[in-house]
């Protein structure tokens, strides 16, 4: 049914390796134990606690050699053992995720979930070993969680420039207040450190008036206010909350990079991030064209099963066209991201996070109405899986950003 585009994008022998063992783990191991998560997170005792057969496929997967296999061949070469990542370049990596993607618990039992794939990456291109050490192998190790602390509930975020939350120095310390929200993974009771966005130097020119500062969650002020939902959705126990740092003091050392760098390493962040995003919402909407064709096959209406119902078949044929439109396109930018670079790569990572998280909502909605009323509901992965592909259309840049930076940039020629 899906076919690889073997001519177009020639995957490595590593790779393919990888894609039919992580896509087998997925489909044997974590799709069926998706009904324990979900009766875990529905028991209100036992809601923002991990669930124990999470670890142990966790543990699993990493006897397995599928450990950390996002992390880029950069970042592999600078590591001692197997353990750190495969090495594998975007494109490579780039139907692993979308295997991943088929379950939203997947890219975790891998640690290859966001955000703490951008902050390894950030913490292994930018911090030094000092601010590594007591972070980065522990992340490595899935033994911690961490999030990444952008939006600002106050301002229009999508224009980054707004980012106001204050990091003034006193010292040699840094003193933050102020309020972030959407920072997802913080309601995770392993979530041990944040990377924080805010200014440093208000003078500066607009891009260069941001840094990032890391601030461990059990830092003296850091409030987790309330978790944030989607469509009713709380992604409980990992979440999306909001965050007030009522005078956080972290030392001056804790700086990313330079002062006002916090630009540069949101972008060198945001290029991978985003081809992971965009396979992985391939791999969602290719798992409900899968189950929109069984539904179609095995349920009966007005005399013949559904798939002989001229409606029906458009929903399947056209959401097939789309997914093996969105999947090129992506591949395509994920190739672009190695040989070019993320600003050689920007007008396609720019396309596909147009286009694949549109593609999945159209994908999984029209797999939702062939399922009729159950397909709302906790009975089917649909619901669920339509409140992530919708927040993906705001997530690491909502829409209409996308559209007009790409567009600025055609008519600049």
């Amino acid at each position: 049914m899906n076919p690889e585009p073997l001519s177009l994008f020639p995957f490595s022998e590593r790779s393919r390796r990888l894609q039919a063992e992580v896509r087998r783990f997925v489909d044997e191991k974590i799709v069926p134990a998706e009904a324990e998560f979900q009766a875990h997170a529905a028991d209100t005792a036992t809601r923002w606690t991990i669930p124990p057969l999470l670890e142990s496929l966790k543990a699993e997967a990493k006897a397995a050699g599928l450990w950390n296999v996002f992390l880029p061949p950069h970042a592999h070469a600078a590591q001692s053992d197997a353990a750190h990542g495969a090495g594998l370049s975007n494109l490579d990596y780039a139907p692993i995720a979308e295997a991943m993607g088929r379950s939203i618990y997947a890219p975790e039992v891998f640690n290859c979930s966001a955000p703490d794939t951008g902050n390894m990456e950030v913490l292994l291109q930018f911090a030094t070993p000092q601010q590594q050490a007591p972070w980065l192998p522990r992340l490595l190790a899935g033994e911690i969680r961490s999030a990444f602390a952008m939006t600002e509930p106050e301002v229009a975020s999508s224009d980054a420039t707004n980012i106001a939350l204050p990091i003034v120095r006193d010292g040699e310390e840094f003193v933050i207040r102020g309020r972030k929200w959407w920072t997802t993974g913080a309601g995770d009771p392993r979530c041990a450190v944040l990377i924080v966005m805010g200014v440093t130097d208000p003078d500066a020119a607009p891009h260069r008036r941001q840094s990032m500062v890391l601030v461990p969650m059990d830092t003296p002020g850091v409030r987790v206010l309330r978790p944030l939902t989607v469509f009713g959705y709380d992604d409980a126990p990992h979440g999306h909350v909001e965050i007030e740092f009522d005078d956080v003091r972290v030392p001056v050392a804790n700086l990313l990079g330079v002062s006002g760098s916090g630009f540069e390493i949101a972008q060198a962040r945001l290029g991978p991030g985003r081809i992971h995003h965009c396979m992985r919402s391939i791999g969602l909407a290719q798992r409900a064209l899968e189950a929109m064709v069984e539904r179609a096959r095995t349920r009966h209406a007005f005399g013949r099963p559904l798939g002989g119902h001229g409606m029906a078949q458009e929903a399947i044929a056209l959401s097939r066209c789309e997914i093996e439109q969105a999947r090129l396109l992506t591949l395509h930018a994920a190739a672009a991201l190695d040989a070019y670079g993320n600003k050689g790569a920007k007008d396609l990572i720019g396309m596909i996070k147009i286009v694949a998280p549109r593609m999945a909502c159209a994908v999984i909605d029209r797999a939702m109405q062939l399922h009729g009323a159950g397909g709302l509901s906790q009975d089917h992965f649909l619901a669920q899986a339509y409140a992530g592909a919708r927040s993906l259309r705001l997530a690491d840049g909502p829409d209409e950003v996308h559209i007009a930076s790409l567009a600025r940039s055609m008519l600049k020629g």
